[in-house]
Order: structure tokens, then sequence, then C-alpha cells
């Protein structure tokens, strides 16, 4: 046990000072990358944005003012003719997505689910404010009685025994009886 304790000490000594010696390299790297960003943006800034110098007199801030018009008038003419570029791609783009769906010939469908909707709110849905004719299907449907089977007539019958005897008996009964065995 002393053994295995004492190298899973060293283990963990050991990846605690590596984590400690890679956050210090991380943390040199990420002050190096910073200074050469702030570098990069202050070359950028001198090689594209000339100092300012400002003019005494109203004439040259006047033709100043004339220089940075037009500046500005070329750099909006750019940006329309950059986002007209865009959209015309964008919109060949779309066109060509068609027409690649349009050859496969497979189509998305959507997934369909199931509605439960009575007549009404259907033709509503269909017809919109059109519809105002209220469908009660019930209300067309005729009243059918219930037939009475065979073996409820037959319990129906049975059920006055006295009636039943007075019936067959004599010549009449036995005929019914001989009809209504065969």
């Amino acid at each position: 046990m002393g053994d295995e304790e004492q190298r899973n000490r060293a283990i963990t000594a050991r990846r605690q000072h590596l984590k400690s010696v890679m956050l210090q390299i991380a943390a040199t790297e990420l002050e190096k990358e910073e200074s050469r960003r702030e570098a990069e943006k202050q070359n950028y800034l001198a090689e594209h944005c000339p100092p300012l110098h400002i003019p005494g007199s109203m004439s040259e801030v006047q033709e100043l003012c004339k220089q940075l018009h037009a500046k500005i008038d070329t750099a909006e003419e750019e940006k329309y003719d950059m986002e007209v570029r865009v959209q015309k791609s964008s919109k060949e783009l779309e066109d060509m997505n068609q027409k690649l769906f349009d050859l496969r010939g497979k189509f998305k469908r959507p997934p369909l689910r199931r509605v439960r909707m009575s007549a009404d709110a259907m033709l509503k849905a269909l017809l919109g404010s059109k519809h105002k004719v209220c469908m009660d299907l019930r209300a067309n449907l005729k009243q059918v009685k219930k037939e009475d089977t065979e073996k409820e007539r037959d319990l129906r019958d049975v059920g006055d025994w006295r009636k039943n005897i007075e019936e067959k008996s004599g010549m009449e009964g036995r005929k019914k009886m001989f009809e209504s065995e065969s």
C-alpha cells in the first residue's frame, strides 16, 4: 500500500505541476497575441487613416470638406455595388437550388398531422367568412326502429305460457306447430 500511495501522490503532483506550466505558457501566449493584434491595428490605422490636419483658413476647410464628401460618395457607391452583387448572387443560388430540386424530382413533403375538425370548422376554414350554413349531420338522419330478432320474439312469446298453450290447442294450433318446425 505504501509504494502505491506514494506513486499516486507523485502522479498527482506531476499533473498539478504540468497544469501550472501549461497555464503559464497559455497566459504568455495570450499576452503575445494581444500585443500582436494591437500592433496590427496601429499599422492598419496608420496606413489607411492618415492623421488629420485642420487648415486655418476657411477656403482650405471648405476644400477639405469637399474631399471628404467625395471619399464618402465613393465609399457609398462601392457599398451599394457590393450589396447588389450579393443580392444577385443569392438570387442565382436560389434559382440553381430550385433547378436542382426540379431535376432530381424529389420534393420534401412536410409531415402531415391528423387534425380532428367538425364539418362546420372544416367549411369555415375552407370558405372563410362566406360559410354561414350550420351543418348538423346528425339532424338529417332518419329515426330507425330497432327490429325484433327472433330470439327476442320467442322470449316475449314464451313469457305468457297460458296464451301459448291456448294457441297450440286444437287443429289450428297443431297446424301452426307443424309450420314453425319445418
